[in-house]
């Protein structure tokens, strides 16, 4: 199961997010009902019922929807929604407490930790550029960012999604053809916290970044290319986004 901003619930959870910054609840509450009724598979509906969780103001209504993400991405194990347990489990947790459960909400709060230390992602993993390399050649930290060029990057990014790396690819700086590099990480990891935990839970696109170089070990060149009106809808959601870059 992989994660795409092109899904039909993915898109309605951001069109609901989108009535919400906008002072529209009601409206977004209709969107995450439809997206909670449309999923059809169990990253869809772990997906539509931690939006739904966000979107209720009662304590008693988060705390069934989060309880109900977290069933889904239970039953999921699967790394896809590995980063989002310590996240879960918090506001679980936070749930519990305001309804003076604490001893529900102790156990929640001990799980966060504990799930804290999930194994890293095992790959395989993949750089997006416009870059000519070849096999062998190392991929630094020190680049401009692809989305605000007067950004020197700390770390070198890269992600276990095919798809999107090569979204990374088409949005790189740079006249050359798109590329899309097998990569080894040599040394640790992180997720992305540009990323992670923020319109989405956990770390649902599998993107990392390091301080230590990527190694090439190939190149991918079947990847899928997003169509013209893909490319536009996600350069309009970059424009809207306000949020810094965390470098």
């Amino acid at each position: 199961m992989e994660f795409s901003p092109n899904n039909h619930v993915v898109k309605l959870c951001i069109q609901a997010m989108a009535l919400e910054a906008t002072g529209k609840p009601e409206d977004a509450g209709k969107l995450l009902a439809q997206a909670w009724t449309d999923a059809s598979d169990d990253l869809e509906k772990f997906i539509a019922a931690h939006a739904l969780a966000q979107h209720n103001t009662s304590v008693g209504s988060k705390l069934q929807w989060f309880e109900t993400a977290l069933q889904f991405a239970i039953k999921m194990n699967d790394i896809t929604v590995a980063a989002a347990f310590p996240a879960l489990y918090d506001n679980i947790a936070r749930c519990y407490e305001e309804l003076n459960d604490l001893e529900r909400a102790d156990q929640n709060y001990e799980l966060a930790v504990f799930s804290r230390n999930i194994p890293a992602d095992p790959g395989p993993f993949y750089h997006g550029t416009k870059a000519d390399l070849q096999v062998g050649d190392l991929l630094r930290p020190g680049g401009k960012s692809n989305y605000k060029s007067e950004v020197i990057m700390n770390h070198i990014y890269f992600t276990a999604l095919l798809h999107g790396a090569g979204l990374a690819a088409t949005m790189a700086k740079g006249e050359g053809r798109e590329r899309v590099y097998l990569v080894e990480p040599t040394g640790s990891f992180e997720n992305d916290p540009n990323l992670t935990d923020k319109k989405f839970p956990g770390n649902l696109t599998r993107s990392y970044r390091s301080t230590a170089p990527l190694k090439i070990i190939g190149e991918v060149t079947d990847w899928m290319r997003q169509t013209p009106e893909e490319l536009q809808a996600f350069r309009d959601r970059l424009a809207k986004s306000k949020g810094e870059i965390i470098n």
